[in-house]
């Protein structure tokens, strides 16, 4: 893989040569001293190194090196144009949202179209692949069709994009956005990577942001820091709603977004002018999509039907561990055109193929008794002994006594919290000898001749007190009763009935 240079020397350079050409912007801007468009860039460079690691990219470099090379002669000079040249061509694309020319939109062309070609020319050639899926979605919800540009900053059309603040997908959503436009995110799946469901999410955010703002610019920069931030600039631009205007009220990131999506529009439309060649993609560009219910290893379907495994992760990316997990509802599997017919065909055969490798039951069955998210190993050696809670007693108290500490017991338990009831039952492991100190040793235990009663063999400090604290479920007033007491004398040695039995 070629080596490119480092973003930040890239902008400075495209920004400092922008200094003297100020007279030329159609939308005056001050110069940026803190070089925003910088933060943004380099996110489009970390996003451009994830994609171009995705197999099917790499086998598309790996098999277009030799006609590279056999063009590298013919590819001519980079072209640059003056910007009457950029102006006029912004202003013939046919776009219902506005595409004004400055100097830091000239700076993100420049970056896309000079400095950044080889990569810019990978995502054109995903352009076959993805925009189809844009263009129908925004369509459907009667949005501009030059929406379908955002992904191209966004993630670089990358599925697989996750940022610094976690924002994930081609769309890049955050977490709680997500799940607030009914993505599915989980251990298994995240919705997110689907760029199908992913793109009616997003066309929803912004048909929703569009009722807000009424302009779809600001809506673009809302997109990217959320439409408070938008608000909170136009209250300190005294009300203005130009996002020109707010444009150093934003949040530095945002400030270079708006600019780089009419840079990205431009570079999509005219990249033919700037001998831009789309890489072809081994990507199956013709798929289609089935509905699944049951559990389903990608492993499987590409086993028995041959398929590389790279192929289906990169068409279901949404799948975090390779498992389809449609037991409760349907999820839907992508594969190539050629390949529906025979999965449709042999459907169970894939199903039951290796299943009891892939879905050991042992290791999917529910554990019986304890769910808590931290499961607390039992100490070897330990005694397992039954604790029954009583009037006072707090979690903090019954596991300093027996020598534990407090996630042991709600781990053992499976407690949540710090609720715990009078008289609810809870298994401890102790010591052997911590289990004789607090009385609940086998030796101290006996079973009387009758075998009807649970007896306790008094140790000399023995108190009636001391005993009844250390059995559960036996009060001071029961050892009396039980064994005929008139006083609280006792002798070592000496027998004394606890409780029944059981």
């Amino acid at each position: 893989m070629k080596h490119f240079l480092n973003f930040t020397l890239i902008l400075f350079t495209a920004v400092s040569s922008a200094i003297g050409s100020s007279n030329r912007d159609t939308i005056p801007v001050r110069f940026d001293t803190t070089f925003n468009e910088v933060e943004l860039m380099a996110r489009l460079e970390s996003n451009l190194d994830s994609l171009l690691n995705l197999w099917y990219i790499q086998q598309a470099a790996d098999s277009n090196n030799l006609v590279l090379i056999a063009e590298h002669d013919s590819v001519g000079i980079i072209p640059d144009f003056p910007d009457s040249v950029y102006i006029q061509r912004l202003a013939a694309l046919n776009s219902a949202i506005e595409l004004p020319f400055n100097k830091i939109v000239r700076n993100f062309i420049n970056v896309y179209t000079q400095k950044q070609r080889d990569r810019v020319e990978v995502m054109i050639g995903l352009m076959d692949y993805y925009f189809p899926i844009f263009e129908e979605v925004l369509d459907l919800y009667q949005l501009p069709q030059e929406l379908r540009f955002m992904p191209v900053i966004e993630s670089a059309l990358n599925p697989r994009a996750v940022s610094r603040a976690g924002a994930t997908g081609i769309w890049q959503f955050m977490y709680g956005t997500g799940r607030m436009y009914k993505l599915t995110i989980n251990s298994f799946v995240d919705e997110r990577r689907d760029p199908l469901v992913s793109t009616h999410a997003a066309a929803r955010y912004l048909r929703d942001l569009y009722s807000i703002f009424n302009d779809w610019t600001l809506v673009i920069a809302a997109y990217n820091c959320g439409p408070g931030n938008v608000n909170k600039a136009i209250r300190r631009a005294g009300g203005k709603r130009n996002y020109w205007d707010i444009y150093y009220y934003l949040p530095r990131e945002t400030r270079g977004y708006v600019p780089a999506f009419i840079a990205a529009t431009y570079t999509m439309a005219y990249y033919k002018e700037h001998n831009l060649k789309p890489t072809a993609m081994s990507f199956p560009l013709t798929v289609d999509t089935l509905m699944v219910s049951g559990m389903l290893h990608l492993q499987q379907v590409s086993e028995v039907l041959d398929i590389p495994m790279k192929t289906l992760r990169d068409l279901n990316p949404q799948y975090k561990l390779d498992i389809i997990p449609a037991t409760e509802k349907q999820y839907s599997l992508k594969l190539p055109l050629d390949y529906v017919g025979p999965f449709i065909d042999r459907e169970k055969e894939i199903f039951a193929y290796k299943d009891s490798v892939f879905f050991n039951k042992n290791l999917l069955a529910n554990p019986s008794r304890y769910t808590s998210s931290y499961q607390h190993d039992v100490p070897s050696g330990s005694k397992k002994i039954v604790y029954k809670v009583k009037e006072g007693d707090v979690l903090g108290t019954i596991a300093e006594r027996h020598g534990v500490s407090v996630s042991q017991l709600r781990s053992w338990n499976n407690i949540r919290g710090n609720l715990i009831r009078i008289g609810q039952k809870l298994i401890i492991y102790v010591p052997e000898r911590t289990a004789q100190r607090l009385g609940y040793a086998q030796e101290n235990t006996v079973q009387g001749d009758d075998g009807a009663y649970v007896y306790h063999r008094v140790k000399r400090g023995d108190t009636l007190w001391d005993i009844a604290r250390q059995y559960p479920g036996v009060s001071y007033t029961d050892i009396k009763n039980l064994n005929n007491l008139t006083d609280d004398k006792l002798m070592p040695g000496q027998m004394l009935k606890l409780k029944p039995k059981g």
